[in-house]
């Protein structure tokens, strides 16, 4: 018996470089093309297209830069900080497989010293996951309300209660991850206004799926970053790929982890 880890680089206690999302990059720096890439590794566009964009999303730069054009135009390349990332990993596995064999050497394992290693992660179900800094904080008696930078300069508010703020210890400069279910985020046209407010973030309709009533918005918001909206069929009939919209997010529904 052997010791035996994959190595995984986590981003403020996120999952963030795994290995098949390092094979899926080299595979992009080598094909010039997500739909190439997933068939190298493989996996399928859409898990590989949701790969890039949770990287760029829990990176503090953008790892994949895409262009636009289609599924198979336009282009996709590594930038100066994922070629970087790509070079560190490459030495941190280096230096990991020497630590295991060492480890393998040293442990008992097959009479049990070390019976039972696990490794517990706690994994978000939400799909928008977005790197923040903490820019201001107003407390009250019971709720704190953060102001927040996104990393391509989009400010958003957060409600959350006094406590939660104490428990993370939250503070101007903090870095954070805002959390939002795609089903919280609303997608209307620029026009409308919901509760009388205009929408927090506007973008242009990248890609529109629909199902069994059901339909996914992904917004294109700048900077190589998108939003994704869940929402009933029936209430986006107005809207078209390509299209301008606005998005509105409820405070209260911005979790905040770190």
């Amino acid at each position: 018996m052997t010791v035996a880890s994959t190595l995984t680089l986590e981003m403020l206690g996120k999952p963030f470089l795994l290995e098949k999302r390092i094979v899926l990059l080299h595979a992009i720096q080598e094909h010039g093309s997500i739909s190439k890439a997933a068939k190298v590794v493989p996996m399928s566009y859409k898990s590989a297209w949701e790969a890039v964009d949770i990287m760029n999303s829990l990176s503090p730069e953008p790892i994949v830069y895409t262009e636009t054009g289609g599924k198979d135009g336009g282009g996709t390349t590594i930038t100066d900080y994922g070629e970087r990332l790509l070079k560190s990993y490459a030495l941190l596995k280096e230096e990991h497989s020497r630590f295991l064999e060492r480890l393998s050497e040293l442990t008992d394992i097959d009479n049990g010293t070390f019976k039972t290693i696990e490794r517990f992660t706690l994994q978000v179900s939400a799909r928008n996951q977005w790197y923040a800094n903490v820019i201001h904080i107003d407390y009250s008696d019971v709720e704190c309300i953060l102001s927040l930078k996104l990393k391509n300069g989009l400010l958003l508010e957060s409600h959350i209660t006094r406590e939660a703020a104490e428990n993370l210890s939250l503070e101007v400069g903090r870095e954070v991850f805002a959390i939002i279910k795609s089903n919280a985020i609303h997608c209307r046209r620029l026009s409308c206004q919901i509760q009388g407010k205009d929408p927090q973030i506007e973008g242009f309709i990248e890609k529109i799926q629909s199902d069994k009533g059901l339909s996914k918005i992904v917004v294109d918001v700048g900077s190589n970053f998108r939003v994704v909206s869940v929402m009933s069929t029936d209430k986006i009939k107005d809207l078209n790929e390509d299209m301008r919209v606005g998005l509105w997010i409820d405070p209260q529904d911005i979790l905040i982890g770190r």
